[in-house]
């Protein structure tokens, strides 16, 4: 018996489609097949392709931003939070492909907005954390988005020498180079 497919379901395989293909493979037919469903059950959904884009979007803010900090937020100690967020963003040795191509169509009026919030998300959770270590409201600020552009540019220099800057067996090293680096305490 086949499953009823939700939103989410749509978003989660636009998601994935657009980061196999960037925007273009964003395609309601296409998708329907990588579900094993109908055009049907994604009209049942959305009213139009643009509409599933917005979903998508959504699905990706909230699974790779929202997700995180709610995972970080229990952290009381906010260098520990630091660290954490580090290991997993930094850390992974595996690129967030979906993040990459929606870095790629960053001009995109459906896209942009969203990368906006999704950015000041995450530099203000990360300048949050600076400041309850103590450091003034200048200072965290320009360390969250230290911290944030690193995290964006290995991902973009990653992509551009298919892995070779930053290979696996040194990312633990870079790890602990960047802890050391972005602490304030140093």
């Amino acid at each position: 018996m086949r499953r009823n497919l939700t939103r989410t379901d749509w978003a989660d395989a636009a998601l994935a489609a657009l980061a196999d293909g960037g925007l273009a493979a964003v395609a309601v037919e296409p998708i329907a097949a990588r579900l094993g469903t109908t055009k049907g059950s994604f009209y049942w959904h959305f009213a139009n392709r643009d509409a599933l884009i917005d979903a998508a979007l959504a699905y990706w803010a909230d699974r790779h931003t929202e997700a995180v900090i709610r995972d970080l937020e229990p952290i009381t100690d906010p260098q520990r939070r630091l660290d954490a967020l580090l290991a997993a963003t930094i850390g992974r040795t595996t690129a967030n492909r979906a993040e990459l191509a929606l870095l790629a169509h960053a001009d995109h009026p459906a896209v942009a907005p969203v990368l906006a919030a999704v950015t000041a998300r995450r530099v203000d959770f990360i300048a949050a954390a600076y400041r309850q270590s103590g450091c003034p409201e200048p200072e965290a600020r320009f360390r969250a988005v230290l911290g944030y552009t690193a995290y964006i540019g290995l991902l973009q220099a990653q992509r551009a020498t298919a892995g070779a800057l930053l290979p696996d067996a040194d990312r633990p090293a870079y790890l602990a180079f960047l802890h050391q680096a972005l602490h304030r305490d140093q």
